[in-house]
């Protein structure tokens, strides 16, 4: 019996779903429970690689959002549960660490323990992951959905934002793709966070067999100028929808734990949230579904390493 073929027989002797085309030649992942699809809401997957500014773009996304009138609900996926605090004020507890309290008894926990509410009525949940070195993020994005669905969170939902940690290096922290229409890319004009937009645009497409995410396009962080990330763009068919230029502004409302719509009418501030408003009206009207080819290794060195 091939490797492959172990790995799959005991999958289903431990009752996980098999599905037709793996998401990748040797893929092993836990395939969502079609209970916990997420229906009715725009759902989108925010990722980048670490240190990008993936939070401060979500949550600010997600003001751009309410701003337009719609329903929001923002889920950070990292142990250190700071996604929503620039939304909230304060960093709030985990979901994972709420439902230890409780020995995983779900039905003893009302909405206010894992949901709140934070600038202009978006809906914050910190989904947090496994203590280091063990278990899989994939398993604490499940039981948060399950968690949302069992208390009807997600019914009066407009949008859903997942904000995932860091890089996607394993299927665990590929897991919100399963639920998501679109994935968004945080990027800046430098190598590392092109090489690291190149992993993730790969994982995409692998998860885009079985799934329906689709990617939406890039977003240019803190970045003075794009001419790096639109030559990546331009080779493997790919779209750059917005960039927020590095101005301290945003890293002021990072430390005041605010978003850019709280902030002063500041020249700067007037400016970003305006291209956050552009970003929110261009997704939730609708992205056309982007298949980019991801690049081998050694040509994405030759095309944007030195000479």
């Amino acid at each position: 019996m091939s490797p492959r073929d172990e790995v799959s027989t005991l999958r289903a002797a431990a009752g996980v779903p098999i599905l037709k085309g793996e998401d990748g030649e040797g893929s092993v992942q836990v395939h969502q429970d079609m209970s916990l699809k997420i229906e009715g809401a725009q759902v989108f997957a925010i990722y980048g690689k670490g240190g990008i500014g993936k939070s401060t773009t979500s949550s600010n996304l997600s003001a751009a959002f309410s701003m337009l009138g719609k329903r929001v609900l923002q889920i950070g996926c990292d142990p250190k549960h700071d996604s929503t605090f620039t939304l909230t004020g304060q960093l709030q507890p985990t979901v994972i660490d709420i439902l230890k309290d409780v020995d995983f008894h779900a039905e003893e926990l009302r909405p206010e323990d894992f949901v709140t509410v934070g600038f202009n009525g978006v809906k914050c949940v910190e989904a947090g992951g496994p203590p280091a070195g063990t278990g899989c993020g994939g398993y604490v994005v499940g039981q948060t959905v399950k968690l949302l669905k069992q208390h009807h969170m997600l019914e009066d939902t407009d949008i859903v934002i997942f904000d995932v940690l860091g890089d996607v290096v394993c299927g665990g922290f590929a897991a919100p793709l399963q639920h998501a229409d679109r994935a968004v890319i945080v990027t800046a004009n430098d190598f590392d966070s092109i090489y690291a937009m190149n992993r993730i645009i790969a994982a995409v497409q692998a998860k885009s067999k079985n799934y329906n995410v689709r990617l939406a396009g890039c977003i240019a962080n803190r970045s003075k100028n794009t001419d790096e990330v639109d030559r990546y763009c331009d080779v493997v068919g790919f779209n750059r929808i917005a960039h927020m230029p590095d101005i301290d502004a945003i890293r002021r409302s990072r430390l005041k734990k605010k978003t850019l719509f709280e902030m002063p009418d500041e020249e700067d501030i007037v400016m970003a949230r305006a291209e956050y408003m552009r970003l929110a009206q261009t997704l939730f009207a609708g992205t056309e579904p982007l298949a980019p080819t991801s690049l081998p290794d050694r040509e994405i060195f030759e095309l944007l390493g030195f000479d």
